[in-house]
């Protein structure tokens, strides 16, 4: 399928998929997700202009005083707006981000959500405690709080080259008392190659560590397998640049194997681009815009979201990232998506699914902000994981279907396997299926796999069945047998429950209850989706 475009249209060609037979298969058994949304609800984000976004912002800012009194905060704590999504029904939903005495409060995110005659409805908290700390004054010097971040960067192993920014006095309120605490960034290259920016927060009267989080938020996924397609481009100086102006004028660059820079634009002088070969460095920019654009019509046409910000601005994609290097990442510093080679060069991961998935960790880092560590960080992982196989069954592109497979033909396994199952995390030998006790001290990658499941199951329904030439078969942690609701109704519960209900700490019980208000929103409390949303959980033993 070719998405619309306001402007003139590049045709670019780009490599065949030489995949499994059973994944291009035509004209087998579709799954639940055949029946679509027949009615808008009520409570269905509606889709805001640019201008209208502004305006509801700016009224929530002026205004943030009168709400902080209003929903009961003590006088030394100040809101800053950081979003906003207004429903059909006139409800907005306002994101906030919290100070005390001048200072961020770490956890101390929380959504107003206000009725459309001006009434609070109810309050969603990233922390339940009341804020407030005994003295701003840290006792530790700011010099051995970023020494103490560095060893810490060492010692995790994930970060080389370390160098620690200057500390900042934050208040810590995401997990138990609020504290006065320290956080350093301490920025560097992880293990593989990716950029690192670990935020270590530290205790300022006793310098222990409190908490410690990646915030550049990656994972892995196809080569070039999207077959010929159409992107927007622009005339430029000399010839054509690769940037799409009907989506918010998002641009593509080629780093030319460097690891650090914008790059330079990718350009051509007949807006013919690529040869379908990797060697060619103009047909891994191809699939980056290509990717870049699907994601932009779907989060517009599902959701009602015009960019990743939702302001109406497009991101920016950086394709040659590196020497070989087998992955790809967002960065929400620079605004930009990312992409590696793969292995010898060979691979570019620049597919539909990747460029799905990690510009979707910018949504979430405009919304919730899902804390990459912990079972937010699974929680983070899977929302991008979701939406990147939402935005592949969207594109309804013949050389790469959809499918509930993450990384199904980069073939980075050398067995022909996918990186990850979302109908049998478990199948990958190291993502969870259900959830336990530890499920917070599991990579976020392989924790993930707990909403991965999920959805699947909220999707599809448990037991066997073939969609699209794939074959499943989703087990439940207790046996259960679960009806899937359809995969379109699955993808606006979880968006809705992102944008309104998740907050920076959100874990997977939190979640269960976010996307149970989500589903009654949306279709009422006795709902055959609400039920869904419910014996889904259960169904990985969420409860």
């Amino acid at each position: 399928m070719t998405p619309h475009i306001s402007r003139k249209r590049s045709t670019l060609v780009i490599a065949t998929a030489v995949a499994a037979g059973a994944l291009l298969t035509a004209g087998l058994t579709t799954g639940a997700s055949a029946q679509p949304d027949q009615a808008v609800s009520p409570s269905a984000p509606a889709a805001l202009s640019t201008t209208a976004r502004a305006d509801l912002l700016q009224d929530a800012s002026a205004k943030s005083a009168a709400t902080a009194e209003k929903i009961g905060l003590g006088a030394k704590e100040k809101l800053v707006v950081r979003d906003v999504i207004k429903d059909r029904d006139g409800t907005t939903h306002t994101r906030y981000e919290r100070t005390y005495d001048g200072l961020p409060v770490l956890g101390g995110d929380l959504v107003v959500h206000t009725a459309k005659s001006g009434s609070v409805k109810s309050v969603t908290k990233a922390a339940k405690a009341t804020i407030k700390v005994a003295t701003t004054s840290a006792k530790v010097a700011t010099k051995s709080a970023a020494l103490a971040a560095e060893s810490t960067a060492a010692k995790t192993g994930d970060t080389k080259k370390a160098d620690a920014q200057t500390p900042r006095k934050v208040v810590w309120a995401a997990s138990g008392k609020p504290v006065l605490a320290q956080e350093t960034v301490v920025t560097g290259v992880q293990k593989d190659g990716t950029p690192s920016k670990l935020h270590v927060i530290t205790d300022a009267a006793t310098g222990k560590k409190l908490f410690q989080y990646q915030a550049i938020e990656n994972g892995t996924g196809n080569s070039q397998y999207s077959g010929k397609v159409e992107v927007g481009s622009k005339k430029g100086s000399s010839g054509f640049d690769l940037t799409d102006e009907g989506r918010g004028g998002h641009s593509t660059f080629d780093l030319n194997h460097s690891e650090s820079g914008e790059g330079k634009i990718v350009t051509d002088d007949d807006d013919t681009w690529g040869t379908g070969k990797a060697d060619d460095p103009q047909t891994a920019a191809v699939d980056a815009a290509y990717g870049a654009q699907l994601t932009w019509d779907y989060y517009k046409n599902v959701h009602g979201r015009e960019g990743i910000k939702g302001d109406g601005k497009g991101a920016t994609s950086r394709v040659h990232y590196g020497k070989a290097y087998v992955n790809a990442f967002w960065d929400d510093s620079c605004f930009c998506m990312t992409y590696g080679d793969g292995e010898g060069d060979k691979k570019p991961l620049t597919s539909i699914d990747v460029a799905g998935h990690e510009m979707s960790h910018g949504v979430t880092a405009a919304t919730a902000n899902l804390e990459y560590s912990g079972e937010s960080g699974g929680l983070n992982e899977a929302t991008s994981d979701i939406f990147g196989t939402s935005v592949e069954f969207n594109a309804k592109n013949t050389e790469d279907v959809g499918d509930y497979l993450i990384g199904e033909e980069i073939d980075i396994n050398g067995d022909g396997s996918p990186l990850r199952y979302m109908d049998k995390p478990s199948k990958d030998g190291q993502s969870l299926d259900n959830w336990k006790a530890d499920a917070g001290d599991t990579d976020v990658h392989y924790s993930s796999g707990i909403a991965n499941h999920f959805f699947y199951l909220l999707s599809e329904g448990s037991g066997a069945k073939e969609i699209n030439g794939v074959k499943y078969d989703s087990p439940t942690a207790d046996g259960s047998k679960v009806e899937g609701i359809g995969r379109d109704k699955a993808e606006k519960i979880w968006f809705k429950a992102l944008t309104t209900y998740f907050t920076t700490t959100t874990d997977y019980k939190a979640a269960r209850e976010g996307t149970l208000k989500a589903a009654t929103d949306l279709y009422g409390a006795d709902s055959a989706e609400a039920k869904g949303v419910a014996a889904a959980w259960t169904g990985v033993a969420v409860k």
